[in-house]
């Protein structure tokens, strides 16, 4: 699932024009074949906003000759999801609902944006080795330690381990910008702190030196899960209800239909999570709930409180989860 929307980070804000015009609506009539994939050229891409615009190849395919590109709609194997002006990719279409009240209007979005022929995006390394200046080249990596990242500052510190050799004056400890957390095709939304890591260096135009593609020790990406060692416990389902959902955070609470019947392993931790709570003086707001991400609903599933869903079971170094989320069919 995605977020962005019109006025809101991700979507059609800051980059739309110099007066932010909101996107041409669609014709009452306008059928999308969400099943057909099309090709076309990237017109503009705002990397550090997430998000651009694809001119698609047939003339008169979408209204204006452009269609809206959001990041987490990239297919790709870079560390940090981003198009060029003028690539030549491919997608399929889906409409989208803009706005809220009397501003709502339906558009388009680009979804399953991959390079011609299907394969993911891969611009990131080919781009770094043209533009950045590397300690030691563009491949050895580094061990040390990430002191703090915060995503909605956009960097972070790491902590370069003793014992390398390093021909220039590299300092012990090094800035660590977003685009070089490598969170596995996805822009970086965790903060992290206190945590092994890797990297290589780079020197920038003003001589500092800086982390390059940081991720874990073997190279394993920073994303949520790997940090917190997320379990996936089988293939199970179980069925429960939505209890909260926070639709603008992109997380909530399931509470299961029978909570006897799950595994020992998640009741230790929801007592454990429970108990912690309590220790902070906390009220526990969701007996017997399991807590989920945006990332732990399927795509067709609405979350919504009181929604009736099925789910699979996870266990982190935070306590327990669903995941798998779908919902009910109405019998």
């Amino acid at each position: 699932m995605e977020k962005g929307g019109y006025g809101k980070k991700g979507g059609y804000g800051k980059g739309w024009g110099k007066e932010r015009k909101p996107p041409p609506g669609l014709p009452e009539d306008f059928v999308v074949d969400e099943t057909a994939r099309i090709t076309g050229i990237v017109e503009t891409y705002y990397k550090w906003h997430g998000y651009g615009f694809i001119k698609p190849e047939t003339p008169g395919a979408v209204p204006n000759d452009k269609i809206f590109v959001h990041w987490s709609s990239i297919q790709t194997n870079d560390r940090f999801p981003f198009l060029m002006k003028d690539q030549a990719v491919e997608f399929n279409m889906v409409k989208w609902t803009e706005g809220m009240g009397e501003t709502k209007i339906q558009t388009l979005r680009a979804k399953q944006v991959t390079m011609p022929g299907g394969a993911p995006i891969a611009v990131q390394d080919d781009l770094d080795s043209e533009k950045k200046t590397f300690v030691g080249g563009q491949i050895l990596r580094y061990t040390g330690h990430l002191k703090f990242y915060n995503p909605s500052k956009g960097f972070g510190y790491v902590t370069l381990d003793a014992g390398f050799k390093l021909d220039e004056p590299v300092p012990t400890e090094l800035k660590v910008e977003d685009s070089e957390v490598n969170a596995g095709g996805q822009r970086p939304k965790t903060k992290l702190e206190n945590i092994k890591v890797e990297f290589g260096i780079v020197k920038n135009r003003r001589g500092q030196f800086l982390a390059y593609n940081m991720t874990l020790p073997g190279g394993h990406p920073l994303t949520k899960e790997n940090v917190e060692h997320k379990q996936v416990l089988g293939d199970q389902t179980y069925q429960g209800v939505i209890s909260f959902y926070n639709w603008q955070q992109g997380w909530g609470f399931v509470v299961p239909s029978d909570p006897t019947a799950l595994p020992d392993a998640v009741t230790e931790k929801l007592a454990q999570m429970a108990a912690d709570t309590k220790a902070k003086g906390k009220t526990v707001q969701h007996e017997h709930g399991l807590y989920f991400s945006r990332a732990d609903v399927q795509p067709t599933c609405k979350a919504a409180k009181d929604l009736a869903v099925t789910f699979t079971l996870y266990t982190d170094d935070k306590g327990a989860g669903a995941c798998e989320i779908k919902s009910v069919a109405p019998e």
